[in-house]
This record gives C-alpha cells, structure tokens and sequence, in this order.
C-alpha cells in the first residue's frame, strides 16, 4: 500500500503540474495546448509500446476511437474552463465525472446504484450550488464549461469499461494522443500562437506530466485494491489549490471552499462506498 500511496503522489502531483501550465499559458489558443499535451504523450507512448511489442492499433478500435473523440472534447472543454475559473475551483469540478459515469453505466450498460449513493450525488450537485449561488466571483461561462467538460469525462469512463481487458490501456490512451495530435493540430492552424522563450519548455512539459501521471495513477491500481488507491486521486484537488494560491494568487472565499468540500467528500465516499 505504501508504494501504492507513493504512486498516486506522484501521479496527481503530475496532472496539477500539467494543468497549472496549462493555466499559466492562458494567451495560448485552446486546441495548441491540447495539441502539445498529446504530441509529447503520444511520441513517449508509442515509443513504450513498440518497444514492448504491444499490438499499435489493438483489438475493439470503433470503441477506442469513440473513447478518443470523446475525451478530446473533455479536455478542450477543460483547458477552455481554466481561461474563466481558480485552477482549484475547476479540477474540483471536474472530478464530478463520476457522477456522470455511474449514471451513464444505469442508462447504458444498466448497472445498479446503492441508495446511499443516489444521495451522495445529491449532496456533491449540492455543492456545486453553494459553490456558484453564493460565491458571485464565479463565472458562468467557466461553470458551464467545466461541468460540459466532466459529463464527457463521464462517458469516457463508461466506454473505457466497454472496451475492457481486450486491449492494453497505453493502446487505448495511445488513440485519444493520436486523435489530439491530429484534431488539435488542425483546428489550431488559424488561432496558432507561436511560442516564445520558456513557452517551448512549459508545452513540452505537458506531454511529460501527462503521461507520467497517467502511468504511475495505472500502476497504483495495479498493485493496491480499488477502493484504497480510487479516494487518493483527489489529493489532486489538495495540490492544485495550493499551487493556485502560491503561484496564481487564487483568492477562494469560504462558500467556494464549502462547496469544493462537499464535492470532494461526497465524491471519495461513492468510491469507498461503490467498491465495497
């Protein structure tokens, strides 16, 4: 369990470095970061995988194709919410994407939810109320975003479940950077703002952190049960706002902090709760 704990340090550590860049290059158009955050993912997995000897293109593709269109748009919607929110505010409503998922799952794949858990969901929406009714420096346009943006986090999940054992998760992260690359490349051409100096370094990173976070978060679900490791993804939170304090000098008043609380203990209690 410890090197399990140690792991997902590493790993939510990661994605709050890749996404307080991300909102550092706020002058940068949209789809250019996501363009550099998978370029840099797909070259270091691609290479892991041939290097393995890891079938590239894998077994069920019309479900990874989904899964990669679907978390493109997750993450464009979520590079877009940091332009208007804290960077702490937006990951923390991000992480309503289980919530989406498990509803997802009794719509699609017709899975059944404990009561308990129906009122979890209601307490974490809850939160998102206390969080935009009674903090005003919200901005509407970065809620709708971010919430649009963990709905499709949602599905993403679900279809990760579709598509099961079948395929090797690089395999399937490797369709979703390949998909980026491509999509992100093009729909930058007209908006494309070239880097300077530091930029170079800073978009670099974000392939880096990226797929770091995502290698060492699958290595923690590897090799500790579920329902221990699931609940420290939201150290994630803890970080990104200390970083939007200390670095961005986010200001968050006490009903933003209430609401992000609520989420969050909402949240890591469906998981404790969803794998026992």
């Amino acid at each position: 369990m410890k090197k399990a704990f140690l792991f997902m340090i590493i790993s939510t550590l990661s994605f709050s470095l890749m996404n307080s860049v991300v909102k550092y290059l706020d002058h940068i158009a949209t789809f250019e970061l996501v363009f550099f955050r998978t370029i840099g993912s797909l070259i270091l997995g691609t290479s892991y995988i041939l290097l393995k000897g890891i079938p590239l293109l894998g077994n069920n593709r019309k479900f990874m194709i989904f899964r990669a269109l679907t978390g493109l748009i997750a993450m464009s919607l979520f590079f877009m919410s940091l332009k208007y929110l804290p960077i702490g505010t937006a990951v923390s409503l991000r992480y309503l994407a289980p919530i989406y998922a498990a509803l997802f799952a009794v719509l699609l794949l017709k899975e059944r939810l404990k009561p308990i858990q129906w009122f979890l969901f209601l307490f974490a929406f809850a939160g998102v109320i206390v969080l935009k009714g009674f903090d005003k420096d919200i901005s509407s346009t970065g809620l709708f975003l971010v919430l649009a943006a963990s709905v499709f986090s949602g599905l993403v999940y679900v279809l990760i479940r579709k598509i099961g054992n079948g395929d090797h998760p690089l395999v399937i992260v490797n369709y979703f950077m390949f998909t980026g690359t491509v999509i992100g490349g093009v729909l930058s051409i007209n908006n494309w703002v070239a880097p300077k100096g530091k930029d170079w370094l800073l978009l670099s990173s974000l392939g880096i952190f990226g797929f770091f976070g995502q290698v060492f978060m699958t290595k923690a679900f590897q090799i500790a049960k579920t329902n221990l490791v699931a609940p420290l993804k939201y150290i994630e939170v803890i970080f990104t706002l200390l970083v939007g304090v200390f670095w961005f000098a986010d200001v968050y008043s006490l009903w933003s902090l209430l609401g992000i609380i609520m989420i969050i203990t909402a949240l890591i209690t469906n998981v404790i709760i969803g794998n026992k």
